[in-house]
């Protein structure tokens, strides 16, 4: 009896909240938001930036600090295209869209496999928290953290980093079909590397999409389950 009341007080709590006028301006917020961003990049899958935007509010609502700037890699896109967006998320407007390499391991010009391991050479999927910058075997480099248990929490011990390549050239794709790979590492043309880097360090969201099933079922924030990553967020606030 005492847990039947429980589940009851708790489903009249959350009907409330829901009914709620903050609720429903949250609600209307995200929503104006997401429009604003759809029409700034039209070529952006739809369902990329919904879940980029959720996971992010998920975040949020989890006791993560709002950020200034959001990227989002749509690894559904083939590697020739510009499938990385930097939005600035006060302004609702799309700063850059350019390049970005997938890892040796992914796949060829699609990335079809992803990794949280290290050695892996591939790719992960999920939320990220950007961190500090620095000069280091690539230049100028930005370190980040991955957020999502089981996905991509070993980004900072796996060295993936946001950096500048060379092969990260339209040139490649000419000779074989695709630009080159990384180690696992988002890396990025050399002539936008810094405008990149100086847009997302210290503390913005990088999310990386891709209609992986496993992923979508199980992933923390994207299903939003906040006992599952409280303490995560908490000591990962930039």
């Amino acid at each position: 009896m005492f847990s039947f009341l429980r589940r009851l007080c708790l489903a009249v709590t959350l009907v409330g909240a829901l009914g709620s006028p903050a609720f429903a301006a949250t609600a209307t917020n995200n929503q104006a938001l997401y429009n604003s961003l759809a029409r700034a990049a039209p070529q952006l899958n739809p369902q990329a930036l919904k879940s980029a935007l959720s996971a992010m509010q998920c975040a949020v609502s989890s006791g993560a600090e709002r950020a200034n700037h959001l990227a989002v890699i749509d690894y559904s896109q083939p590697s020739t295209a510009r499938r990385l967006w930097i939005f600035d998320l006060r302004k609702k407007s799309l700063v850059l869209r350019d390049l970005v390499a997938h890892g040796q391991m992914s796949g060829e010009n699609f990335a079809t496999q992803f990794s949280n391991r290290e050695g892996s050479y591939q790719s992960s999927l999920g939320l990220f928290r950007t961190q500090e910058s620095y000069e280091g075997a690539h230049g100028y480099s930005l370190r980040m953290d991955g957020l999502e248990p089981g996905f991509n929490d070993r980004a900072r011990e796996r060295a993936i980093v946001i950096h500048a390549a060379d092969y990260v050239n339209p040139a490649w794709s000419q000779r074989q079909g695709r630009i080159g790979r990384s180690l696992g590492c988002p890396a990025v043309r050399p002539q936008v590397a810094k405008q990149v880097i100086d847009k997302l360090k210290d503390g913005q969201f990088m999310f990386s999409w891709y209609p992986d099933q496993r992923w979508l079922k199980q992933s923390s924030y994207l299903n939003c389950r906040p006992h599952q990553i409280a303490s995560n967020v908490s000591t990962r606030k930039g």
